[in-house]
């Protein structure tokens, strides 16, 4: 269940030179990017049906919307697994957070086509289509995790400057409460998220939060961060340059799984020195694993590493104890609304 070490360093080092080339990249050049103004924004809440927050925020500014409008753009809250939502579960034939790949999207409506790939199709139809240049410009899609992690973003793109400055403008907003982003772009590692139809993904990941359980502190954190992710987008519409600005982030390398036996059945759980440690170093011969006859199974990795998703109960099925993520930092360049330099001119 442990990643291979050779597969972990090549990718890490493939990726820090990937980074060395952007920082180099904005080390030799000080001109502001133009970018697009973003006029269309979606909250999605109810991915997962079980997953209260976003739901409640959902529902909630569907009813009275007044505080996430902005001027200068539409901000549409949208309640995306109905059917999830009213049984309170995480889905009804699959995972809708993992269905919007060109597959599933382009798939022929049948009979017993999954209600998650229909509804993903819906979905494209009216926020899409995915990498098209009528998709929206951002959506915001809302998650609770299980897990002790906090109020975590999570950026899809290590070169999307426009919502890498959002981030650093979120965190902060937000200081000094911690607000770690997980990058998870990955070569081999395929999400195809309900949010990837929009221009610029942002992933909110609000926890520890049980499934379907609503906690007040969980749902404000939440909240806030939607509030100053639109306040960002006013302020860049409005004519606000971001100067180039670098941010902390946790990039996936690994999925690990429990430990099983001959059956597929998990035979050890996650050791209590490892519960909840979201986001903190991990380094070798530190605890993972605990069996029932007393036995610790330990991390054998030479890097020090930063698991997060710990004990995920959503993730049981997917066969994913925690993933491992290796500490990086990620700079935007200075960026400026392109439709105020064509007014200008």
């Amino acid at each position: 269940f442990f990643f291979e070490t050779e597969v972990f360093l090549y990718h890490y080092f493939l990726f820090c030179f990937q980074q060395f080339l952007e920082l180099l990249k904005s080390m030799t050049s000080s001109s502001v990017v133009d970018k697009p103004p973003v006029r269309r924004v979606a909250i999605f809440g109810g991915t997962h049906g079980n997953e209260l927050s976003g739901v409640f925020l959902v529902k909630h500014w569907q009813e009275n919307g007044a505080e996430i409008q902005r001027t200068g753009m539409e901000v549409k809250p949208f309640l995306t697994n109905p059917r999830a939502v009213k049984k309170c579960t995480r889905y009804i034939d699959c995972d809708l957070n993992r269905v919007f790949d060109p597959d599933n999207l382009g798939r022929t409506v049948v009979e017993d086509i999954p209600y998650e790939v229909r509804r993903a199709q819906e979905i494209n139809d009216i926020f899409g289509p995915k990498g098209s240049d009528d998709a929206y410009d951002l959506i915001f899609d809302l998650h609770n995790t299980t897990s002790n992690m906090g109020g975590t973003l999570i950026l899809e793109n290590s070169r999307d400057d426009f919502t890498i400055q959002m981030f650093h403008y979120i965190k902060n907003a937000l200081a000094p409460e911690h607000c770690p982003v997980l990058l998870i772009e990955h070569p081999s590692l395929k999400y195809a998220t309900t949010r990837s139809v929009a221009k610029h993904p942002v992933g909110v990941e609000v926890g520890p939060q049980p499934q379907g359980v609503v906690r007040a502190d969980a749902l404000d954190k939440m909240r806030k961060i939607v509030k100053h992710g639109l306040d960002f987008v006013q302020l860049f519409n409005e004519g606000r340059e971001f100067t180039p600005c670098t941010i902390e982030v946790f990039k996936i390398m690994e999925k690990v799984d429990y430990p099983r036996n001959k059956n597929d059945e998990v035979i050890a759980i996650i050791h209590p020195k490892l519960q909840d440690q979201d986001w903190q170093p991990l380094n070798k011969g530190d605890p993972l694993f605990l069996t029932l006859d007393g036995e610790v199974i330990s991390y054998k990795g030479d890097c020090t590493v930063y698991p997060t998703f710990i004990n995920e109960a959503a993730y049981y099925e997917k066969k994913q104890a925690f993933v491992i993520t290796v500490k990086m930092e990620l700079t935007a360049n200075h960026i400026r609304s392109s439709v105020l330099q064509q007014n200008a001119s």
